[in-house]
């Protein structure tokens, strides 16, 4: 008998909806499962709809979002099993401070649940201390999605960043170390692949459109992945996609030392945590260097990505998950 799912998102164009609920919809119709997805954002028939498909789904699965006390209660009276998935550190701000509004809404939806699935571990501890079932899946990719050898420049040494507008501050904190790292490596340039450029950055930039369709073949095209990043509570949420994308791309990757970044980068066999700027500085010159070497920590980086973190990986997790609610 098929048995159907309902993920509830912000919206299909969401990274979390597309990494940790779209992507997967082939492997749940392979095992069995229908699989759909219904946002609830602004309007509040949004909200009534959502309710009315959530009571013909056998399992459903919330995505990051937390519902205010009155819908929560009718969320939870026609879910037959209710899911809470969460990949940031939605219970604070984003400048890692806390929230009592945060905190109190996330606390309420995670005892609702019968299940949580959380990004990372740090997340999975804040969750256990409202609800004990919680099974960590880390964000998955499909590393096929980004193999492939694509040409690289020769006239510059390419960093590449990944990401949006939304964590375009931790790149600008960053750029201290990055152009203390051009003024040893005079070919080095900035690739960003976003919704922004940096003009006024220090050193040579090239901004690159983000676009589904493209960002596996200008991660490739670079030849250093970097995934600077905070170390307060909202960074010690994130999943590392970023690091996750560049390693799939069979780059080396060079991070801070914080949050999950720093479970995901192997140093010295994916590529290098640092702490400071002259850090930073160091091992992007010596990478930049080092064809061999980058060529070594990159096809680590791919071997992990796929093997660690791939779609097979993270649905394995899942419909253990799925299959103890039955």
């Amino acid at each position: 008998m098929t048995r159907r799912i309902l993920f509830i998102s912000k919206g299909d164009d969401s990274a979390s909806t597309r990494y940790r609920a779209l992507q997967f919809f082939p492997l749940l119709r392979q095992a069995g499962y229908a699989a759909d997805h219904a946002t609830v954002a602004g309007s509040p028939a949004t909200y009534l709809g959502a309710l009315r498909r959530a009571t013909a789904a056998d399992i459903v699965v919330v995505l990051r979002k937390t519902f205010p006390g009155p819908l929560l209660w009718l969320l939870r009276r026609v879910s037959r099993r209710l899911v809470f998935d969460f990949d940031d550190a939605i219970f604070c701000n984003s400048d890692g401070t806390p929230s009592a509004t945060r905190m109190r809404r996330f606390a309420a939806m995670a005892s609702a649940c019968d299940h949580l699935l959380a990004g990372n571990g740090f997340l999975a501890a804040a969750a256990a201390c409202h609800n004990p079932a919680v099974t960590v899946v880390p964000t998955c990719i499909d590393a096929g999605h980004y193999a492939g050898d694509h040409p690289k420049p020769r006239d510059s040494v390419d960093l590449v960043w990944i990401g949006s507008r939304s964590t375009r501050k931790y790149l600008v904190e960053a750029l201290p170390a990055l152009r203390l790292a051009a003024a040893r490596v005079p070919r080095l340039r900035l690739k960003i692949i976003a919704d922004f450029d940096l003009p006024d950055a220090g050193l040579a930039t090239l901004a690159i459109p983000w676009s589904a369709a493209t960002e596996a073949r200008e991660l490739g095209a670079a030849h250093i992945g970097i995934a600077p990043m905070r170390d307060d509570d909202w960074s010690r949420g994130k999943c590392a996609l970023k690091v996750l994308q560049c390693m799939a791309a069979g780059l080396p990757v060079v991070s801070s030392a914080a949050g999950a970044n720093a479970e995901i980068v192997l140093a010295g066999e994916t590529g290098y945590l640092v702490g400071d700027d002259a850090a930073w500085a160091a091992r992007i010159a010596e990478l930049a260097g080092d064809a061999t070497l980058r060529e070594r920590l990159g096809a680590a980086g791919r071997r992990r990505a796929s093997a660690d973190y791939s779609l097979t990986a993270g649905f394995a997790r899942l419909a253990g998950v799925f299959a103890a609610l039955s």
